[in-house]
């Protein structure tokens, strides 16, 4: 497992077993972070088929998602609902509020929490989830705060290859 290890951190890497809740960032993680403007000020974003892939084949082993980002886009809000993602907050300051509400109402714990995240805001909420991740491209203090950095960037495959992780490490599902 890649990992960047900082004083804050145990010093054992901590595995994505047991997560049952995965929370992403948008912008430099389901996306390369750029946003594209039309002439008319319409805004354009881009997302892996890869990742959608791979969220969807986790939600069928009944992992469940949520979206958190600071920005708010019609094109996040068209993707989140193609991919059958129902807990999507746009337009967010205070991540770490929003992610205990999510945990309570869906009665989670930390620890069964999966976080994807690349930049500053996100590191409240990387810290506290039971497994963290971001993409290689994701500022320095986040991968200093991750337990994996992907090999793919954000918007790449790099969601895709986290939950690749997570299933290797999951208990094989009850029938």
């Amino acid at each position: 497992m890649k990992r960047v290890r900082p004083s804050t951190r145990p010093t054992r890497p901590r595995r994505p077993g047991g997560i049952r809740f995965v929370v992403l960032d948008v912008d430099g993680v389901l996306t390369d972070g750029r946003v594209i403007y039309d002439g008319a000020g319409k805004q354009y974003q881009s997302f892996d088929v890869h990742d959608g892939y791979g969220i969807r084949r986790a939600m069928s082993a009944g992992i469940r998602f949520a979206l958190i980002t600071g920005r708010r886009s019609k094109a996040v809000a068209s993707r989140a609902r193609d991919l059958g993602i129902t807990d999507l907050h746009q337009g967010v300051t205070d991540k770490l509020k929003v992610f205990r509400a999510l945990l309570a109402r869906h009665r989670f714990s930390a620890a069964e929490t999966c976080v994807i995240g690349d930049d500053e805001p996100d590191i409240p909420i990387l810290r506290v989830a039971g497994f963290s991740a971001a993409p290689r491209g994701a500022i320095r203090q986040v991968r200093e705060a991750v337990d994996y950095v992907t090999k793919q960037e954000g918007g790449r495959g790099a969601v895709r290859e986290v939950l690749d992780l997570i299933a290797r490490k999951a208990p094989p599902r009850r029938k």
